[in-house]
């Protein structure tokens, strides 16, 4: 996969962008087995230690599937199961043991190299996923604890920690544990902002399509509808995506860990490599309705006053409400956006407009959170490019939206007509998706 990001990762000035945002927040990086195999694995790591520079606290995770394969071919040993969800006889528990312990130990190689402190943790008690649908699951296991003190502590001293797929129970017997399940539980106990799911493919795909951007809503609806629509490989980490999100954790990154620079372009760049799952942070957007107008119409009066927005009446609000989203806190509306699609474009462009924020709630991200909601549900019509046109808030769009200026014939024909009709002299302000 090719890695058109408009940020290279290599431009520390690109990513410095970025720092502000990440600076002081935990990711859980979920590592497959056959990442830690493959030849990227050494720049993966380097990658990690650029994430612990800029002060990005991170937690790795390893599965051991390619590693528990290889093991059985050689020994000649048959294995009930290789991924921790399945059937784990004591056989295949062994085996489990003994790749875990050969992939840490791979990655604290790597994170030495790099210059980077790592600790090995039995931070995770594990109970038995006992008898499903009538099979007995014997030493696979499922988290019922996770040490988050202990985990944090590491962290404050500097120390990566390694999580690996084998929990203890409370008398300290071992259990296979799903490392994708674990990554999710990491996520919820140490509210990380992010988990990336690192595998050899290059995101998850529906129906044959890869999805660069989809929110958990549409994502469950295809997981109840249409589960084997997802590509095989990554219906697991698609499950666990839902789960992490729904107990706060923001977003959630798919990835192919084998791609040179691709954890960098994906956490550090407007476009990313891979698929981003998205969710609670727009929990309080929703879309307008006939019975907001009003509200809508009287949220935005002061900016029409004050010649910041352009002027709309309630009919034009209700005529249009299908293009109006609305932040909603204890059911009252204190931010409203707009985002219009050009026909003559088919979708390829879209307005954003009727940006407002109640005054009390300003300086507190929700602007910049409903000009990305909106940048995302473009993104997802197909849409290549957003525009916004401002007379007194371009510093906005521009300094914390990532916006740039352009001239007026980078509009479409009839939002042209209506520019210059409006004397306004707005400045143009666009956005590549």
């Amino acid at each position: 996969m090719s890695n058109s990001a408009d940020i290279k990762p290599t431009d520390l000035r690109g990513i410095l962008k970025y720092v502000p945002r990440f600076q002081g927040q935990i990711f859980i990086i979920a590592v497959d087995g056959s990442i830690v195999a493959d030849d990227n694995f050494a720049n993966l790591i380097t990658d990690v230690a650029v994430l612990r520079s800029l002060g990005i606290k991170v937690v790795l995770v390893h599965g051991i599937g390619q590693q528990i394969e290889e093991l059985a071919k050689l020994r000649n040993i048959a294995i009930s199961d290789n991924i921790g969800t399945g059937v784990t006889d004591a056989p295949t528990l062994d085996l489990a043991i003994r790749a875990s312990s050969r992939v840490t130990h791979l990655m604290i190689e790597g994170l030495t190299a790099n210059g980077l402190k790592a600790a090995i943790t039995n931070s995770i008690r594990a109970i038995p996923l006992g008898i499903l649908r009538g099979v007995d699951h014997q030493f696979t296991g499922k988290v019922d604890r996770i040490d988050r003190d202990f985990i944090q502590q590491l962290i404050g001293s500097g120390v990566v920690p390694i999580v690996n797929p084998i929990g203890f129970d409370r008398d300290g017997k071992p259990l296979r544990v799903n490392s994708d399940l674990l990554a999710a539980e990491l996520a919820e106990a140490l509210q990380a902002t992010k988990i990336i799911y690192l595998s050899p493919f290059n995101g998850m795909e529906i129906a044959g399509k890869l999805q660069h951007d989809i929110s958990v809503d549409t994502l469950r609806k295809v997981i109840e509808a249409k589960p084997d629509s997802i590509n095989e490989p990554m219906r697991s980490k698609a499950a666990h995506a839902v789960k992490a999100i729904d107990t706060g954790t923001p977003r959630i990154h798919l990835l192919d860990g084998r791609e040179l620079d691709g954890l960098l372009a994906e956490i550090f760049s407007n476009e990313g490599v891979g698929t981003l799952i998205y969710g609670n942070e727009y929990q309080q957007i929703r879309q307008a309705t006939k019975r907001d107008v009003r509200a809508i119409y009287n949220l935005t009066r002061s900016g029409m006053k004050r010649e910041e927005l352009r002027a709309r009446s309630q009919q034009a609000i209700e005529k249009n409400i299908e293009q109006f989203y609305v932040f909603e806190i204890d059911e009252n509306l204190i931010a409203c956006i707009s985002l219009h699609f050009f026909a003559e474009e088919k979708n390829a462009m879209a307005e954003i407009g009727s940006l407002y924020v109640m005054p009390f709630y300003h300086n507190r991200g929700i602007g910049h959170k409903m000009v990305e909601f909106a940048c995302l549900r473009a993104k997802e019509k197909g849409t290549k490019k957003v525009i916004a046109l401002s007379t007194q808030a371009f510093s906005f769009f521009t300094s914390v939206c990532e916006f740039t200026e352009a001239e007026k014939e980078v509009l479409p024909e009839s939002r042209l007509k209506t520019y210059d009709e409006s004397g306004r002299n707005s400045k143009i302000l666009i956005k590549k998706l």
